[in-house]
């Protein structure tokens, strides 16, 4: 009698589950026994505790991660970077450390697995202007800290999920900034996040408060060399407080290493008449999925971002942007440009929201894609969702080839293909260049676009 042979198959469309990260809760000292710091963190990172507990990873199945799978990270593999010792490389390279929103810095941080090095103008600390790291701001200022932490984005729930839940948990490294109500700082703040090695999980928290009636202009990079074996893993929040009539210019740069995953939930709430221009840039990481939200929640608020990104290789970039407007008489206005090449993918996924009763709201949203090889793909979905009656919201995205006739004028005025393809992309994102208002960005940026065309 023939032995009987079970063939199992699994549905189309199952996937295999994902493992989970490595990470005890006696990692943080504050879930730990014997904690004697302020008793809100150690009931923050209880709660962000329980929450990367309960919340799994997420898979394709969740509609914000349909086009982003996570089925190559490596989570049993990392170690908390600052748990072991550091690296050999600590310090960034020169360049990440010069001035690039004016010509000199009103501070700077600088943060690495070996602790943080600050430098702050005495003038700006002697009008009160806080601006740390994060294990200082739990010393000195508990306080301020405690009316302030997870007040922009918490810890549980959201579509970040288990990797907002593991910041919140165990994050060591962070910048803190606090500036007073009315105060002016004129010469910009700049932190840098420099994250070398490989089987490490870096875990970043950006907490910036601006009162009321201030301003300020912050620059912050994360970024780290490429490593030639082994991968690392970024995770960070960043929450935003743009007090009433207040107003933050916050550029943020991406250029990790070719072997990071990079995962981040940021949020912004903008007060009346507040302003708020976020501009992004993306250009390294192996793997980046980011969440970034702007809150309208006073009248007159105001909110701009945009993004830059250059992906090549086999890089995924994922952005996931919310415009919510949830006040009255109330604007936003988006643009992301990106540029591929090779076999790389971007995604951006976009959505304006007009709360009940936000009238008079005007908001826009556009993407805006060069395809630059025929294997690369760019996936572009914007939306919106109206539930008031007298408003203004638009959008728009393309994702397109370089124009053949472009091409042939360039090359009939006597420029080589490679220079014209080259003046072709440069051109496509002059748009977002001018409403970049720093000249050391733009530079950046630029200098992003040579390294990727050549």
């Amino acid at each position: 009698m023939a032995e009987r042979v079970v063939v199992s198959r699994t549905r189309r469309g199952e996937r295999a589950p994902l493992k989970e990260f490595a990470f005890a809760s006696q990692l943080a000292p504050e879930l730990a026994g014997g904690w004697v710091g302020p008793d809100f963190l150690k009931k923050y990172r209880s709660q962000a505790w329980q929450a990367f507990e309960r919340t799994p990873l997420p898979t394709p199945q969740l509609e914000a991660w349909r086009r982003t799978d996570l089925r190559g990270l490596p989570v049993g593999s990392f170690q908390l970077a600052g748990a072991q010792p550091a690296p050999v490389k600590t310090h960034p390279p020169a360049d990440l450390l010069r001035p690039l929103a004016g010509a000199s810095h009103g501070g700077q941080l600088v943060l690495s697995a070996s602790g943080a090095r600050l430098e702050l103008h005495p003038a700006l600390a002697s009008q009160g202007v806080i601006f740390t790291d994060f294990a200082t701001a739990v010393r000195d200022y508990p306080q301020l800290l405690e009316q302030m932490l997870g007040q922009v984005v918490p810890v549980e729930g959201g579509r970040s999920g288990k990797f907002t839940a593991l910041t919140g948990a165990f994050s060591r490294s962070g910048v803190f900034i606090y500036i007073p109500r009315g105060l002016q700082v004129e010469q910009p703040l700049h932190s840098i996040l420099w994250g070398p090695g490989a089987n490490l999980a870096y875990l970043s928290h950006l907490l910036v408060w601006v009162d009321e009636g201030a301003s300020l202009t912050y620059v912050h990079e994360a970024a780290s060399s490429t490593e030639a074996e082994g991968q690392s893993m970024h995770s960070g929040i960043v929450e935003l407080h743009v007090g009433v009539g207040a107003s933050l210019r916050f550029v943020e740069l991406q250029s990790w290493g070719r072997h990071v995953w990079n995962f981040s939930h940021e949020r912004a709430r903008v007060e009346r008449d507040g302003n708020l221009d976020w501009v992004f840039g993306a250009i390294g990481s192996r793997l980046t999925k980011n969440f970034s939200e702007i809150d309208l929640v006073g009248e007159g608020a105001t909110g701009r971002m945009s993004g830059f990104y250059f992906t090549d290789g086999d890089q995924h970039l994922d952005h996931d942007t919310q415009q919510n407007h949830l006040a009255a008489h109330t604007t936003s206005d988006l643009l992301f440009k990106g540029a591929l090449r090779d076999q790389s993918r971007s995604v951006w996924q976009g959505m304006i929201y007009v709360a009940p009763g936000a009238q008079k709201t005007d908001g826009y949203q556009a993407n805006r894609n060069l395809v630059l090889s025929p294997q690369a793909r760019a996936d572009s979905l914007p939306g919106l969702e109206i539930l008031a009656d007298d408003v203004r919201c638009s959008h728009g995205a393309t994702v397109g080839k370089i124009d053949p006739e472009q091409v042939f004028y360039l090359l009939s005025r006597g420029i080589p293909y490679r220079q014209a393809e080259r003046l072709i992309v440069e051109g496509f994102f002059e748009p977002i260049m001018q409403r970049i208002p720093f000249e050391g960005v733009r530079a950046r940026f630029q200098d992003a676009i040579s390294k990727k065309m050549d």
